[in-house]
Protein backbone atom coordinates (compact mmCIF):
# COMPACT_ATOMS: atom_id res chain seq x y z
CA UNK A 1 0.00 0.00 0.00
CA UNK A 2 2.61 2.65 -1.58
CA UNK A 3 -0.25 5.01 -2.62
CA UNK A 4 -0.84 8.66 -2.14
CA UNK A 5 -3.65 10.44 -3.68
CA UNK A 6 -1.68 11.91 -5.97
CA UNK A 7 0.11 8.96 -7.17
CA UNK A 8 -2.44 6.99 -7.70
CA UNK A 9 -4.32 9.42 -9.88
CA UNK A 10 -1.07 10.08 -11.80
CA UNK A 11 -0.11 6.49 -12.72
CA UNK A 12 -3.03 5.20 -13.38
CA UNK A 13 -3.57 7.96 -15.82
CA UNK A 14 -0.09 6.58 -17.18
CA UNK A 15 -1.35 3.17 -17.02
CA UNK A 16 -4.01 4.01 -19.48
CA UNK A 17 -1.50 4.79 -22.47
CA UNK A 18 -0.71 1.98 -24.51
CA UNK A 19 2.04 1.13 -27.28
CA UNK A 20 2.24 3.05 -30.57
CA UNK A 21 -0.90 5.27 -29.73
CA UNK A 22 -1.21 8.80 -30.18
CA UNK A 23 -1.83 10.65 -27.41
CA UNK A 24 -3.15 13.92 -26.38
CA UNK A 25 -3.31 15.79 -23.07
CA UNK A 26 -6.09 18.56 -22.97
CA UNK A 27 -5.78 22.77 -21.75
CA UNK A 28 -4.81 23.00 -18.16
CA UNK A 29 -4.35 18.75 -17.74
CA UNK A 30 -1.09 18.90 -15.67
CA UNK A 31 -1.59 15.55 -14.35
CA UNK A 32 -1.89 14.31 -17.71
CA UNK A 33 1.01 15.95 -18.86
CA UNK A 34 2.99 14.30 -15.52
CA UNK A 35 1.39 10.77 -16.90
CA UNK A 36 2.32 11.37 -20.30
CA UNK A 37 5.94 12.67 -19.66
CA UNK A 38 6.24 9.34 -17.24
CA UNK A 39 4.94 6.68 -19.10
CA UNK A 40 7.75 7.94 -21.97
CA UNK A 41 10.46 7.65 -19.29
CA UNK A 42 9.19 4.28 -17.39
CA UNK A 43 7.30 2.14 -19.82
CA UNK A 44 9.49 -0.48 -22.40
CA UNK A 45 7.01 0.62 -25.19
CA UNK A 46 6.79 3.83 -27.96
CA UNK A 47 3.79 6.19 -27.92
CA UNK A 48 3.35 9.76 -29.83
CA UNK A 49 2.29 12.66 -27.30
CA UNK A 50 0.87 15.92 -28.46
CA UNK A 51 0.39 18.38 -26.45
CA UNK A 52 -3.07 21.30 -26.63
CA UNK A 53 0.10 23.86 -26.73
CA UNK A 54 0.95 21.82 -30.36
CA UNK A 55 3.89 20.04 -28.71
CA UNK A 56 4.85 17.09 -30.26
CA UNK A 57 7.28 14.68 -27.81
CA UNK A 58 7.96 17.99 -25.96
CA UNK A 59 10.87 17.48 -23.49
CA UNK A 60 10.14 20.47 -20.77
CA UNK A 61 12.84 21.68 -18.33
CA UNK A 62 10.44 21.87 -15.76
CA UNK A 63 6.89 21.29 -15.52
CA UNK A 64 4.62 23.96 -15.93
CA UNK A 65 1.61 25.13 -13.74
CA UNK A 66 -0.31 26.47 -17.08
CA UNK A 67 -0.89 25.02 -20.40
CA UNK A 68 0.08 28.46 -22.18
CA UNK A 69 3.73 28.48 -20.49
CA UNK A 70 5.80 28.16 -23.12
CA UNK A 71 7.86 25.13 -21.45
CA UNK A 72 5.02 23.08 -22.48
CA UNK A 73 6.59 22.77 -26.03
CA UNK A 74 10.39 22.63 -24.83
CA UNK A 75 12.03 20.32 -27.05
CA UNK A 76 9.22 19.66 -29.87
CA UNK A 77 10.46 18.99 -33.24
CA UNK A 78 7.37 20.24 -34.54
CA UNK A 79 4.54 22.31 -33.47
CA UNK A 80 0.49 21.56 -34.23
CA UNK A 81 -1.71 24.32 -34.49
CA UNK A 82 -5.07 23.71 -32.94
CA UNK A 83 -6.95 23.33 -35.86
CA UNK A 84 -4.96 20.65 -36.77
CA UNK A 85 -4.81 18.29 -34.23
CA UNK A 86 -8.91 18.86 -33.78
CA UNK A 87 -8.35 17.94 -37.78
CA UNK A 88 -6.64 14.79 -36.39
CA UNK A 89 -8.94 13.86 -34.49
CA UNK A 90 -12.06 14.65 -36.50
CA UNK A 91 -10.52 12.35 -38.64
CA UNK A 92 -9.94 9.16 -36.32
CA UNK A 93 -6.03 10.02 -35.76
CA UNK A 94 -5.79 10.46 -31.78
CA UNK A 95 -5.95 6.98 -30.15
CA UNK A 96 -6.16 8.59 -26.53
CA UNK A 97 -7.22 12.01 -25.54
CA UNK A 98 -6.82 13.19 -21.73
CA UNK A 99 -10.07 16.08 -21.18
CA UNK A 100 -10.84 17.07 -17.53
CA UNK A 101 -14.08 17.56 -16.37
CA UNK A 102 -16.78 19.18 -13.58
CA UNK A 103 -18.68 16.83 -13.53
CA UNK A 104 -19.25 12.89 -15.07
CA UNK A 105 -22.13 10.81 -14.80
CA UNK A 106 -22.22 6.74 -15.22
CA UNK A 107 -22.00 7.08 -19.29
CA UNK A 108 -18.92 8.89 -19.55
CA UNK A 109 -20.69 12.23 -20.45
CA UNK A 110 -19.24 15.12 -18.78
CA UNK A 111 -20.21 18.76 -18.14
CA UNK A 112 -17.57 21.64 -18.21
CA UNK A 113 -20.39 24.19 -18.25
CA UNK A 114 -22.82 25.36 -15.91
CA UNK A 115 -23.27 23.93 -11.97
CA UNK A 116 -27.28 24.49 -11.53
CA UNK A 117 -29.58 26.02 -14.27
CA UNK A 118 -28.09 27.12 -17.72
CA UNK A 119 -30.33 30.37 -17.11
CA UNK A 120 -29.20 31.04 -13.58
CA UNK A 121 -26.51 28.95 -13.16
CA UNK A 122 -24.91 28.97 -9.21
CA UNK A 123 -21.51 28.44 -11.29
CA UNK A 124 -20.50 29.53 -14.89
CA UNK A 125 -17.64 27.41 -16.23
CA UNK A 126 -14.85 27.92 -18.72
CA UNK A 127 -17.26 25.85 -21.67
CA UNK A 128 -16.38 22.82 -23.84
CA UNK A 129 -13.19 24.07 -25.68
CA UNK A 130 -12.87 21.34 -28.06
CA UNK A 131 -14.72 18.80 -25.75
CA UNK A 132 -17.52 18.28 -28.14
CA UNK A 133 -14.88 17.32 -30.73
CA UNK A 134 -12.86 15.32 -29.29
CA UNK A 135 -15.00 13.47 -26.97
CA UNK A 136 -16.82 11.71 -29.65
CA UNK A 137 -14.11 11.64 -32.66
CA UNK A 138 -11.53 10.28 -30.57
CA UNK A 139 -10.65 6.43 -30.08
CA UNK A 140 -10.28 6.58 -25.93
CA UNK A 141 -10.70 9.62 -23.78
CA UNK A 142 -10.06 9.11 -20.51
CA UNK A 143 -10.91 11.69 -17.46
CA UNK A 144 -9.69 12.07 -13.90
CA UNK A 145 -10.39 14.22 -10.68
CA UNK A 146 -8.28 15.33 -7.85
CA UNK A 147 -11.24 14.48 -5.20
CA UNK A 148 -13.97 11.53 -5.65
CA UNK A 149 -17.57 12.97 -4.33
CA UNK A 150 -21.54 12.44 -5.23
CA UNK A 151 -20.81 16.48 -6.61
CA UNK A 152 -18.72 15.68 -8.93
CA UNK A 153 -19.00 12.14 -9.50
CA UNK A 154 -23.43 12.59 -10.89
CA UNK A 155 -26.41 10.69 -11.81
CA UNK A 156 -27.22 13.32 -13.78
CA UNK A 157 -25.68 16.11 -15.50
CA UNK A 158 -26.70 19.78 -14.56
CA UNK A 159 -25.32 20.04 -18.38
CA UNK A 160 -24.46 17.95 -21.04
CA UNK A 161 -21.64 19.61 -22.77
CA UNK A 162 -20.50 16.89 -24.17
CA UNK A 163 -20.56 12.84 -24.57
CA UNK A 164 -19.05 10.20 -26.48
CA UNK A 165 -15.87 7.56 -26.42
CA UNK A 166 -15.01 8.27 -22.86
CA UNK A 167 -13.49 5.10 -21.71
CA UNK A 168 -12.21 5.11 -17.88
CA UNK A 169 -12.33 7.70 -15.47
CA UNK A 170 -9.40 7.95 -12.52
CA UNK A 171 -10.06 9.69 -8.99
CA UNK A 172 -7.47 9.11 -6.10
CA UNK A 173 -9.63 6.14 -4.92
CA UNK A 174 -10.46 4.46 -7.78
CA UNK A 175 -10.36 3.42 -11.79
CA UNK A 176 -13.56 3.38 -13.42
CA UNK A 177 -13.97 1.87 -17.10
CA UNK A 178 -16.51 1.35 -19.80
CA UNK A 179 -16.60 0.89 -23.48
CA UNK A 180 -17.24 3.36 -25.95
CA UNK A 181 -20.83 2.64 -26.79
CA UNK A 182 -23.73 4.46 -26.00
CA UNK A 183 -25.77 3.02 -23.03
CA UNK A 184 -22.61 1.34 -21.62
CA UNK A 185 -22.01 2.52 -18.18
CA UNK A 186 -19.15 2.60 -15.74
CA UNK A 187 -17.60 -0.29 -14.15
CA UNK A 188 -15.13 0.06 -10.83
CA UNK A 189 -11.91 -2.06 -12.08
CA UNK A 190 -9.35 -0.81 -9.82
CA UNK A 191 -9.76 0.93 -6.25
CA UNK A 192 -7.00 2.27 -4.23
CA UNK A 193 -6.13 0.05 -1.21
CA UNK A 194 -6.65 2.01 1.33
CA UNK A 195 -10.62 1.83 0.71
CA UNK A 196 -13.23 -0.85 -0.05
CA UNK A 197 -15.70 -0.79 -3.29
CA UNK A 198 -18.07 -0.14 -0.46
CA UNK A 199 -16.80 3.03 0.71
CA UNK A 200 -16.44 4.27 -2.82
CA UNK A 201 -20.11 3.92 -3.33
CA UNK A 202 -21.08 6.14 -0.94
CA UNK A 203 -19.06 8.75 -2.10
CA UNK A 204 -20.26 8.14 -5.65
CA UNK A 205 -22.95 9.90 -7.28
CA UNK A 206 -24.10 7.21 -9.80
CA UNK A 207 -24.17 3.34 -8.96
CA UNK A 208 -21.98 1.37 -10.72
CA UNK A 209 -21.25 -2.88 -10.99
CA UNK A 210 -18.34 -3.65 -8.83
CA UNK A 211 -18.19 -7.34 -9.24
CA UNK A 212 -14.83 -7.46 -10.68
CA UNK A 213 -13.28 -5.06 -8.99
CA UNK A 214 -9.60 -5.34 -7.90
CA UNK A 215 -7.36 -3.64 -5.39
CA UNK A 216 -5.14 -2.01 -7.56
CA UNK A 217 -1.44 -3.15 -8.31
CA UNK A 218 1.46 -1.57 -6.05
CA UNK A 219 3.52 0.88 -8.27
CA UNK A 220 6.80 0.36 -8.66
CA UNK A 221 9.87 1.86 -7.64
CA UNK A 222 10.36 3.11 -11.16
CA UNK A 223 7.15 4.87 -11.30
CA UNK A 224 7.64 6.41 -8.20
CA UNK A 225 11.04 7.71 -8.54
CA UNK A 226 9.97 8.77 -11.75
CA UNK A 227 7.05 10.81 -10.45
CA UNK A 228 9.12 12.09 -7.83
CA UNK A 229 11.43 13.89 -9.83
CA UNK A 230 8.62 15.54 -12.54
CA UNK A 231 7.30 16.67 -9.10
CA UNK A 232 10.31 17.48 -7.44
CA UNK A 233 8.85 20.32 -5.80
CA UNK A 234 6.19 19.01 -4.33
CA UNK A 235 3.85 21.62 -6.18
CA UNK A 236 1.63 19.50 -7.76
CA UNK A 237 0.88 16.64 -5.36
CA UNK A 238 -0.56 19.53 -3.23
CA UNK A 239 -3.22 19.48 -5.55
CA UNK A 240 -4.51 15.96 -5.15
CA UNK A 241 -6.37 15.10 -1.99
Amino acid sequence: MNWTAFSFVVIHLARQIRANEITFSGVNSTLPMLSCLLAKRVYDFSFTYINVAGGVEPQPVHIPLSSSDPAIVHGSPAIFANQDFYDLCARGGLDLVFLGCAQIDAEGRTNVSAIGSWENPKVRLPGGGGAAVMLPTAKRVVTWRTDHSPRALVDKLDFVTASGNMTALVTPLAVFEREPAAGSRFRLTRYNPATTPEAIAQKTGFGFDATAAQAADAATTAELEVLAELDAGGRFSLAVN
